[in-house]
């Protein structure tokens, strides 16, 4: 657990002070035991019945996903037919948790989905590399919720936080999460470039402390995406973080994972390390395009026998 006996929670501020400080005097991530803990809860197996729940579980925390440059107006409605009813021929299967889209296409997302319980997400903030000015970002941000965005997926500058410059990092998430209004701020380290553990725990913490209500591991254009062990360390953040200020934030991992084995794997580690309270849509999420089908083959193949075959199932 973390212990914040150096410096207390409250007297933290935006400055680079203050905030180097705080971020510093959190221990250190044991490097060994993070991957060793979380190579020994992905052997752990489950039964029949809690495998079908996990599926659909894990179904209904998807953010499904399209960044391409090639992203039509018309791949979007398809998209969001498809987060609706991810299997056509079976209505027993849950909707996704939301889709996610460029800015330019929130709103025809929104027109798709109407009223539907999926939410909008928005990647916003210069996304992947985040390196625009504030205003940009803001401007982005405002844009993206007036056209019907739930949620801004917004992306650190990893430069700023590299460098030390933890107060810029901090105001710039303050100022989007200000822009959002209602909208939920889910912000994404790039994990994949801060090549420490000890770098994603103070991160972790940092954006946090600014105003984040998810914490994300990727934008998935940076090799290595989301990892057991890193998504271990941010676990571990925000349950501390609860434990020291009453706030729930959700996580998010997100990039390369494709198996329903995979989703499974990172429920039980949501379970073991951040307890039951998480294991829900509004706090965990997968950021995820091909995941669906591999979990809807799989879902079909414990109802009926068989597998269904991958081209069952519309493209992603």
């Amino acid at each position: 657990m973390t212990t914040l006996d150096e410096v207390r929670l409250s007297d933290v501020t935006s400055s680079e002070a203050s905030l180097r400080q705080f971020l510093h005097g959190l221990p250190a991530v044991d490097h060994v035991g993070a991957e060793a803990r979380a190579a020994g809860l992905a052997t752990r197996s489950i039964k029949t019945t809690a495998k079908q729940f996990a599926i659909d579980l894990a179904i209904s925390m998807i953010d499904l996903t399209t960044l391409e440059g090639q992203d039509t107006p018309g791949k979007v409605r398809a998209m969001c037919s498809k987060a609706q009813r991810p299997d056509p021929s079976d209505p027993t299967v849950p909707p996704v948790a939301a889709v996610c889209v460029y800015p330019d296409l929130v709103a025809t997302a929104r027109a798709a989905l109407g009223s539907s319980t999926v939410k909008v997400a928005s990647v916003a903030t210069g996304f992947p590399s985040g390196r625009t000015s504030l205003q940009v970002k803001q401007a982005d941000t405002r844009e993206a919720v007036a056209d019907g965005a739930d949620e801004v997926d917004m992306v650190i500058d990893r430069g700023a936080f590299l460098a030390g410059h933890y107060g810029q990092v901090f105001e710039e998430i303050a100022a989007v999460k200000e822009a959002c209004g209602d909208a939920h701020l889910k912000v994404i380290l790039e994990t994949g470039e801060l090549s420490t553990y000890d770098n994603v725990r103070r991160a972790s913490w940092l954006v946090m402390l600014a105003g984040a209500d998810v914490i994300k591991t990727s934008t998935g254009k940076v090799a290595p995406a989301a990892t057991l062990p890193v998504t271990l360390v941010m676990l571990e953040a925000v349950r501390d973080f609860r434990d020291t200020t009453g706030r729930q934030i959700g996580v998010k991992p997100a990039g390369g994972i494709r198996a329903t084995k995979d989703a499974i794997r990172y429920l039980v580690l949501v379970n073991e390390t951040a307890g039951e309270d998480w294991l829900a849509p509004e706090w965990f999420r997968f950021g995820a395009s091909s995941l669906l089908n591999d979990l809807l083959m799989q879902r079909q193949k414990m109802i009926t026998g068989r597998y269904a075959g991958p081209d069952y199932f519309t493209l992603d």
